[in-house]
């Protein structure tokens, strides 16, 4: 017979490590953009808002600073990084010739591609009704990721899935500078939908090219 503490110590989960829990509280609220670009965040007040020492701080933001979002600056804090011009101009090249190859793979979809994108269009709707930005954006990812995955190619896959939070915080971002973007966004994605749908590879092709380059329109102002 087990004693209770046994018990509790293998049904009951440990709490995640204090450098894990700063850094996805970081993460994720410059991703959502709660903590926008030019946001100087300093140990004191993240380890308050987390309840930890200031030591795991240090280590979580030592990490996010490798992965590009942050900048640190000793004995002032760390400074949320802007999302560059060319930081979008970069993305939106390499999703360029990552999607456009994958899209052109993925036909003729089989049925299991078409009724999950289907699913995420359907979810990216519920979220752009709630407005949900955030989700919508992780929805709007998913996917073109669903389209990169089912090309076939795991190194393609793997160098798509290094720019998610680039993609992310992106998307957030757009959405928020032109509002209307959300319901031309779905309305992109159902396109391509229905281009894969009927077999039309160059369709596809051409949907998911206008779709993505649309990124850099809106950041130079001229979207219509």
């Amino acid at each position: 017979m087990l004693h209770p503490s046994c018990i509790y110590a293998v049904c009951m989960p440990a709490a995640p490590p204090a450098a894990h829990r700063v850094y996805t509280h970081v993460k994720q609220a410059v991703l959502d953009r709660r903590y926008q670009g030019g946001t100087l965040l300093t140990e004191g007040e993240l380890a308050e808002a987390v309840g930890v020492s200031r030591t795991p701080v240090r280590e979580a933001l030592l990490k996010l600073e490798m992965e590009g979002l942050l900048k640190l600056y000793p004995k002032k804090g760390a400074l949320v990084l802007a999302v560059s011009a060319q930081e979008i101009a970069d993305v939106v090249e390499t999703r360029l010739l990552v999607e456009e190859f994958a899209v052109r793979k993925a036909v003729p979809a089989p049925a299991r591609l078409l009724e999950r994108l289907a699913e995420l269009l359907d979810e990216q709707r519920l979220h752009a009704d709630a407005g949900d930005l955030a989700a919508v954006a992780v929805t709007d990812r998913s996917f073109h990721a669903e389209i990169v995955r089912h090309a076939g190619n795991e190194i393609l896959s793997r160098l798509y899935d290094q720019m998610r939070d680039r993609q992310l915080r992106m998307g957030v971002a757009v959405m928020e500078a032109h509002p209307d973007r959300v319901a031309k966004n779905i309305a992109e994605h159902a396109q391509i939908l229905d281009a894969l749908r009927a077999g039309d590879t160059e369709g596809a092709a051409r949907c998911v090219h206008r779709h993505v380059s649309r990124v850099k329109v809106l950041v130079r102002g001229e979207d219509r």
